[in-house]
């Protein structure tokens, strides 16, 4: 190496070990994913708005990247209620079921790969109810790839990049490390 030449780090370590620094990034980019916008401090929201704006990139690049299939599927007949209906078949009771043409989106290779680099990204976001807090009667896996594709993919077609900004907001009471927010614009 010559001298007065310095190499840069490709990445902040954040005072962490790696698979800690790992964890702590996957989890700030999905919540900023989910809600839009997340609080945290400056060297931390670089760090996340590298891997988000990557996976918006890759979103925006696939968006359109399917094929529409028409496909036949059984689906449990419903009453009035919204209850199955059930029938005796030989001393048994069976749901009844009807058969139903569905339009699907299916993914081309590259969209499905770009799907699953997402998904090693992303941890998986359960949606609970507010009735039903701390039950896990209702609760539905909310499907944050489709999030990228559907909203914001869409959003970002014509634009190059710069899809969060980061607003500084101050030091933080503790240890006076600078806070900001993160959002999409």
């Amino acid at each position: 190496m010559e001298k007065g030449k310095y190499i840069m780090a490709k990445y902040r370590k954040l005072g962490r070990t790696s698979s800690q620094r790992k964890a702590l990034l996957r989890n700030q980019v999905t919540a900023l994913i989910e809600h839009g916008k997340i609080v945290t401090t400056e060297a931390r929201a670089k760090e996340v708005r590298k891997i988000a704006e990557g996976l918006i990139t890759m979103a925006v690049r696939e968006k359109d990247n399917y094929e529409t299939v028409t496909v036949s599927a059984k689906v449990p007949m419903k009453d009035k209620d919204g209850k199955r209906v059930k029938e005796v078949v030989d001393g048994k009771r069976v749901t009844k079921y009807e058969t139903v043409e569905k339009q699907i989106k299916k993914d081309l290779p590259t969209r499905s790969h770009a799907r699953r680099q997402m998904l090693k990204v992303l941890y998986p976001v359960v949606s609970v109810p507010t009735e039903n807090a701390g039950k896990k009667r209702n609760t539905k896996e909310v499907d944050l790839v489709a999030k990228l594709f559907d909203e914001y993919a869409p959003k970002y077609t014509d634009r190059k990049g710069g899809y969060t900004r980061i607003i500084k907001i101050g030091p933080r009471k503790g240890d006076a490390a600078m806070e900001v927010i993160l959002e999409m614009v």
